[in-house]
């Protein structure tokens, strides 16, 4: 069995938009994914580590905990051997509580690629091959994330480009997510079910592609 980690946020956890509940496992990308995998024949196991409000290497002055970097070297150890680590983190970073741009939340990106690599995994456990999926772009900010996300559609103006270039500097694979989909306009950050469902179903090849790059790099 091949097990993949998915380091996200609510993007990846799955908030309905405009409430506080969940879609469930089906619906929501990451098990979409999983499922179009195992239907495909592909023996493979989606481990879900995605935190509401996870920003990439900054704090929320608000709730402890949402610092992605931290912890994290520990959470790869938990969960290895893994053959593949998806990543998609950066739209938190532009909560109007920052003053960051594009730029700032790609090189957190690109130091929490650096802290999966250096994680202290077991002797002889591979390294995981990383694939980078660019959030979509925030949309106007709407209901209760009006005044979280103020000005946020303007500051992550550029983050997909600045994130291809993270992955092609790191070796990592990259899927620009607004190929496919779009934030929901209820609240201009989450997703809708039809975008969860499309995203997964975009992400089996990308997905396949980097698991047997991790294969030949492994052998």
């Amino acid at each position: 069995m091949q097990q993949i980690l998915v380091y996200g946020d609510s993007l990846s956890w799955g908030i309905i938009p405009g409430t506080r509940q969940r879609h469930p496992f089906p619906v929501r990308w990451p098990g979409r994914l999983e499922i179009a995998l195992r239907e495909a024949g592909h023996d493979v196991r989606l481990i879900e580590d995605c935190l509401n409000g996870r920003r990439t290497v900054w704090d929320d002055p608000f709730k402890a905990g949402r610092k992605g970097i931290d912890g994290l070297a520990q959470r790869i150890e938990v969960n290895s051997p893994l053959d593949l680590v998806i990543l998609m983190l950066g739209n938190n970073d532009f909560q109007s509580m920052h003053p960051l741009k594009a730029w700032h939340s790609a090189q957190g990106v690109a130091a929490i690629v650096d802290t999966i690599r250096k994680a202290p995994i077991e002797p002889e456990m591979p390294v995981p091959p990383i694939l980078i999926v660019a959030p979509p772009p925030i949309g106007i900010p709407a209901g209760t994330m009006a005044e979280k996300f103020r000005d946020g559609d303007v500051k992550c103006t550029g983050l997909s480009q600045a994130l291809a270039q993270v992955a092609h500097d790191t070796g990592c694979a990259f899927f620009d997510a607004a190929r496919v989909i779009h934030s929901s306009a209820t609240d201009g950050v989450h997703l809708d079910a039809h975008a969860h469902e499309q995203l997964g179903d975009a992400l089996v090849e990308p997905v396949l592609a980097a698991l047997a790059a991790g294969d030949r790099a492994a052998s």
